[in-house]
């Protein structure tokens, strides 16, 4: 029998939104265990001056928790 745990983080990228998923993904990797999947909360962009300065993304990612 496997336990999962469930972390919220946010992750941002100039380019998109999906730069800001693979980002925060991949950071989260290097910190978590046994990452098995994200659920993607939210989407939002920073506007400065009339355009788009950033993307960002709320995320609930899935890592399966060991005993060592």
């Amino acid at each position: 029998m496997s336990v999962a745990r469930v972390t919220e983080i946010t992750s941002s990228s100039k380019k998109s939104f999906q730069d800001a998923i693979e980002k925060g993904i991949a950071r989260a990797a290097k910190t978590l265990k046994n990452v098995e999947g994200a659920w993607i909360q939210d989407q939002k962009i920073v506007v400065v001056d009339g355009k788009i300065a950033a993307y960002r993304v709320n995320m609930k990612v899935t890592f399966i928790l060991t005993d060592s």
